[in-house]
């Protein structure tokens, strides 16, 4: 799945957040929210101004008065009263991210206008610890990077990729309790209308990235007139889980557009991690590394698999293509994989951070929308896609424990539409790994005249204050700001 991988950052720093105690259940519902009573915020590294409350949503918005569950948020008011102008709500990727440090972290990077005008929320979605949180206790075989994304066999086999499928949705059948029904992105957006409704705004701002770009604009659709102005920052394809499964096949365009920025930097001169004379070396390399490692891999003690595989390599291809700043562990790998060496594995998150994600991504993509159940709905399109990408090796093809899911869908997958109010800005790096350009575009044409969209020329998983494109960075300020857009689509140099 896609969004395992876009989120794996934000796995990697819940280290530092308890995990894997499940919030019990509140009592019945109550008909208006309740004040928020504000505390101070676990945790360490937070800006002291940060509090921290929990808001109560119904379990199952189709029994509004039956169980109710918590979800936690946290704020840093705005820094600026006479200049106050609402709250902006710092959406998270994933699934399985939160955005609950965000006010502290990322937050403190908004230009001081954006920080008076607003009160910086954050929160973490329902599943997600602190929140009412659900796990599967999935076996630890099958909590491998190479399992969650569905990498085939190295002979192009999806027969373990099924078998997978089965013991994960067997595990969350057995373990996830409830809650697991009831987690989907139409969901998480009635629950961010209720954080609006405690908070006591009439209307709300939002900056949503990556996955959060979908919450984002399923809000947009179910709650129009509780809107804003609204940020979507790497933006998912309008429609990520039609039956093309376009969640995971965004990863075809995506190594496809990113690669070869890689291969630039992996062939320079003077790279103390040069893997190659010239760029157009490093595609074969690479492929001829993992065909290699696919046939004889390499002992890795303590790494999960215990082995350095074709697909754990290509796992790694994936990962640093996130961010340019991670090409140096990819070359690094290589390096040492063409002389038979295995550098250590990268340390890995708590396991109770790692079953928590994997159930809270698995039942949102899954409860979404149904998958096929055969494998021969996938056998055809994983062949076509290793013949045609041979660097995700068929992997975006296939839809992993969706395909073996013991639920189906309660209501029909979120749809974007163009009708509603025109306070959309879309900001979209041109290579984005994991949520592309081309699909960032389909979102741009579903909303029409509702969305503004600002490409930037940057390469990366993540655009607004974070690709280092000033006029990018100025446009969306000036938005958050004032309101003002560009007066049509414009791309940043």
């Amino acid at each position: 799945m896609k969004q395992i991988t876009k989120s794996a950052a934000l796995i990697a720093a819940a280290s530092g957040v308890v995990f894997g105690i499940v919030t019990p259940l509140t009592a019945a519902a109550t008909g208006t929210p309740a004040p928020l009573k504000w505390t101070k915020c676990a945790g360490e590294g937070l800006d002291p101004r940060q509090e921290c409350a929990t808001v109560s949503v119904p379990m199952n918005y189709a029994d509004p008065g039956g169980p109710q569950i918590d979800i936690a948020v946290s704020r840093i008011p705005s820094e600026k009263t006479s200049a106050r102008r609402g709250v902006l709500l710092l959406i998270p990727g994933g699934p399985g991210g939160d955005s609950l440090d965000d006010p502290s972290g990322k937050g403190q990077k908004l230009p001081q206008k954006v920080r008076d005008a607003y009160d910086l929320v954050g929160f973490a979605p329902r599943g997600n610890a602190p929140s009412t949180s659900v796990g599967c206790d999935a076996e630890p075989g099958d909590t491998a990077r190479t399992k969650l994304l569905p990498w085939p066999a190295a002979d192009g086999s999806i027969d373990e990729n099924m078998a997978t499928a089965r013991r994960l949705s067997d595990a969350c059948a057995r373990n996830g309790g409830e809650l697991v029904k009831h987690i989907s992105t139409k969901n998480n957006a009635r629950d961010i209308d209720r954080i609006r409704a405690a908070l006591g705004e009439r209307r709300l701002s939002a900056w949503g990235v990556s996955y959060g770009t979908y919450i984002g604009a399923t809000y947009s659709e179910m709650f129009r007139h509780r809107t804003d102005r609204i940020v979507l920052d790497s933006n998912d394809h309008p429609d990520p889980v039609r039956a093309e499964r376009a969640w995971l096949e965004a990863f075809e365009t995506g190594v496809e557009d990113n690669f070869p920025e890689f291969a630039k930097w992996a062939s320079a001169p003077g790279n103390p991690h040069r893997v190659a004379g010239t760029a157009a070396e490093v595609r074969p390399l690479f492929l001829r590394l993992a065909a290699r490692l696919d046939r004889e891999p390499l002992p890795r003690p303590g790494a999960n698999p215990a082995q350095l595989n074709g697909n754990v390599l290509r796992q790694a291809m994936l990962d640093s293509l996130y961010d340019p700043d991670d090409y140096p562990d990819l070359a690094k790998l290589i390096l040492a994989a063409r002389e038979g060496e295995v550098p250590p594995a990268p340390p890995s998150p708590p396991e109770s951070a790692v079953q928590n994600h994997i159930a809270v991504s698995a039942a949102t993509i899954c409860n979404d929308a149904a998958w096929p159940r055969s494998a021969a709905a996938y056998e055809k399109g994983v062949a076509e896609s290793r013949a045609k990408h041979p660097l995700t090796a068929g992997m975006p093809r296939y839809a992993m424990v969706c395909a073996a899911w013991p639920w189906q869908p309660k209501e029909a997958p979120p749809r974007v539409t163009d009708r509603g109010p025109s306070n959309m800005l879309l900001v979209q790096n041109a290579r984005d790994v994991a949520t592309p350009l081309s699909g960032a575009l389909k979102l741009r044409e579903a909303l029409g005249r509702r969305a503004v969209m600002v490409t930037v020329d940057a390469t990366g998983h993540g655009s607004y204050l974070d690709s280092g494109n000033a006029c990018g960075d100025a446009a969306v300020s000036r938005f958050l700001a004032t309101g003002e857009r560009p007066r049509e689509d414009l791309y940043c140099d």
